[in-house]
Formats: structure tokens, sequence, C-alpha cells
């Protein structure tokens, strides 16, 4: 369905893919691009994820063959997804790791947890997050008293705001799900959105755990 739907306008997209643990060998993970491009109908993607950690104990191979297909214009850029300090530290210690360009992790008003360690950690490094599930599973959260009352403040939508804040720092990109044009106009509105330090002590003390 993707490929189809960027049939034609490739230079459009930044197509992103992953590859299984259970695929980071050699061999595993060369098979495993060489059918993503083909299902996917193009010739490189701007950026591939090793999906988790899992059992990867040699990180070295995942970074040799990321950066063998980079070289050969396969990707364009690699990173991780769902990776923990320990792994990250693990990742650097590895020549060639600190090429990573991201880490995909499960960051929004309700699961601060990457706050503690990791946030400050990639930060410290000058490694973007990406956020994903930045609204969660989209109810509870959306209808959280405070995010309500400031999407109001702000004449936006709860939704909006809960984007706006994932990315305030600037260090962050966040890829909610969108299911129509106009859902996805409405989430780029979070870029141009600034929340105030009153909006941000609300949504501390409206998510407090």
């Amino acid at each position: 369905m993707i490929g189809h739907v960027i049939a034609g306008q490739r230079g459009k997209v930044f197509l992103v893919s992953k590859v299984s643990p259970d695929h980071a060998t050699a061999s595993g993970i060369r098979q495993a691009c060489a059918a993503s491009l083909a299902r996917l109908g193009t010739e490189y993607l701007d950026l591939y994820l090793l999906h988790w950690r899992g059992g990867v104990s040699d990180l070295s191979v995942v970074v040799d063959n990321f950066e063998s297909l980079r070289a050969e214009g396969r990707i364009r850029r690699w990173g991780v997804s769902n990776f923990l300090v320990g792994d990250m530290e693990d990742l650097y210690r590895v020549r060639g790791g600190d090429g990573c360009a991201t880490n995909q992790v499960r960051y929004n008003l309700k699961d601060r947890s990457i706050e503690r360690n990791l946030l400050p950690w990639c930060e410290q490094h000058g490694l973007p997050i990406m956020a994903y599930s930045p609204l969660d599973m989209g109810g509870d959260l959306l209808r959280n008293t405070a995010l309500v009352r400031i999407a109001e403040r702000h004449q936006s939508s709860p939704a909006v705001i809960a984007l706006a804040w994932t990315i305030r720092s600037g260090h962050i990109i966040s890829i909610p799900e969108s299911g129509s044009p106009a859902h996805v106009r409405q989430n780029a509105s979070a870029l141009s959105l600034r929340l105030t330090d009153l909006d941000l002590g609300e949504l501390n003390r409206g998510f407090a755990t």
C-alpha cells in the first residue's frame, strides 16, 4: 500500500523502515532491507532502524552493515528503536556507533520514563529522540482536563497540545498516526504552537503520577 501511495512522488516523503533483531546478522540485515525496498518499490530508505536490541550482543555487525547499506545508497541514515541507556552506551563503544541518527522510543504525557536518564543521555550526545505513541492510545490522555483546558486557551485541539508538548525542547521528533489529510494538517499545526510556562506547569500537575 505504501509503495502504491508514494509512486511518482518519492522525493516528497521521508520513508522509515525497521529490521527485526531476529534478522540482525550480516546476511539477514541485507536481505531484510532488500525485501523492504522491493515491497516499497523504492531504491532507498531515508532511515533504517534496528527495531529492538533483543538478543543482539554484537552491535558491530549491525553498525557495519548499516554503514555498508548507507555507502551503497540503499539507506540515507540509520538508527535504533527502544534502546535504553546501557544499550546506547554499548552502541557508542562500537566503531561507527556514534553515526546513529536517532533512538525511537515511547514518549507522551502519560509515559515520561525516558526523562529520568535516557533523554538526558541523548541530549548530552546530540542524539534526537523519535517519539512514538505521542498521544498514547488516544482516549484517556486526550480527555485529561488540563489538556482540554489548555487546548481551549490556544483555540486548538488536545491532540495538537499533546504533540506540541512532546517537541517542546527541539530535541524530539514526534510521529503520531494520521488517518486523513485533514488529520495530518492538524497534527502539523503543533510545529508552530508554543506552550507557555503556565501551560507546562498545568500539564505537569494534570499528568502527575
